[in-house]
């Protein structure tokens, strides 16, 4: 009975709070935006892009395991990008091989220069962009590029490099 009657007096407070038909009126003056360069918080803080000018989904990232400022990003529709300064500049490293939507990146531990792609995003979506041509392998960082296989898997979203020799052993 408690709680009821707690529940109406909150529900009955809120009514009384209830805005009037005056105060429904509206207001002739314009409404001023807000200026968050003055706020001392937004003053205080540091901006920079983190990733290339593009629009739209990135499905895969993956970082270098020895240079910190060494990414890669598969786009959906997008292929292969690399940044080697922390995202401050993006370079598409796929174009002339292939495109499309990328699935999954991974690096060799064993020698960072070897990438493997897996094209295909996850089909966790509805409407989900799939691969046209499999598993492409780069020996020299991403420069050129070889396809290795599995043009019908459409969808490779996760691809697993052995730790001590470059020979893929997990796919999907």
């Amino acid at each position: 009975m408690k709680k009821l009657l707690f529940v109406f007096v909150a529900f009955a407070g809120l009514m009384t709070v209830s805005p009037t038909n005056a105060q429904k009126k509206k207001s002739t003056e314009p409404i001023k935006p807000v200026e968050l360069s003055q706020d001392p918080i937004i003053k205080a803080q540091s901006f920079r892009l983190v990733g290339p000018f593009r629009g739209g989904r990135a499905a895969a990232g993956v970082g270098a395991y020895s240079d910190v400022n060494t990414f890669y990003m598969g786009a959906t529709g997008g292929g292969v990008w690399k940044t080697s300064d922390a995202g401050n500049n993006w370079k598409n490293i796929s174009d002339g091989y292939f495109g499309g939507t990328i699935g999954a990146i991974a690096i060799a531990p064993s020698n960072e220069s070897i990438l493997y792609v897996g094209e295909g995003e996850n089909s966790m979506r509805g409407n989900v962009s799939e691969g046209l041509d499999g598993m492409w392998k780069s020996t020299d960082d991403g420069k050129t590029w070889k396809n290795i296989g599995l043009k019908e898997a459409r969808h490779i979203v996760r691809v697993i490099v052995h730790p001590k020799i470059q020979i893929l052993f997990g796919l999907l």
